[in-house]
């Protein structure tokens, strides 16, 4: 009898925990959503799908955003990894505001930009490294 009590307390357990990380999980797709990655998202669907012919264009559109549940779901749990609930419910409240929404318009262009000046000063970086490879074992040998 005790067996099946707590067969049916873990049960119930698992349960309510599944629809815990399915709120989770949705509050966090939220996020994701908010943040404007859905409008970048069809517009890669849309540079990817410029050499399919008109006529298959529409299969092609509803085909490829099929994918987009499976996207979120793996970035949802990103998220979900690196913040808590209360996190994800906090930052989704910051860009339903003007700022945030501001914030997801620009976002993708400054990423992008950042990208470009991270890249330069790799470069950079790189040059000053050739400056000193080879001379770390460069002192002269004593010779008797």
């Amino acid at each position: 009898m005790k067996k099946i009590i707590l067969l049916g307390a873990f049960v119930v357990a698992f349960a309510v925990q599944a629809q815990d990380d399915t709120a989770f999980k949705n509050d966090a797709i939220e996020l994701i959503k908010a943040t404007g990655v859905d409008a970048a998202f069809d517009d890669a669907i849309a540079q990817l799908g410029g050499n399919v012919a008109e006529a298959k264009r529409e299969e092609y559109t509803k085909e490829a955003k099929g994918t987009l549940n499976s996207l979120y779901s793996k970035m949802a749990e990103l998220y979900m990894a690196e913040f808590t609930q209360a996190e994800v419910k906090e930052l989704v409240a910051f860009y339903k505001t003007d700022l945030g929404q501001k914030m997801a318009t620009k976002q993708m262009v400054i990423s992008q930009k950042v990208m470009m000046l991270g890249q330069a000063w790799g470069f950079e970086v790189q040059g000053i490294a050739q400056k000193y490879v080879g001379t770390v074992n460069a002192t002269p040998e004593k010779t008797n």
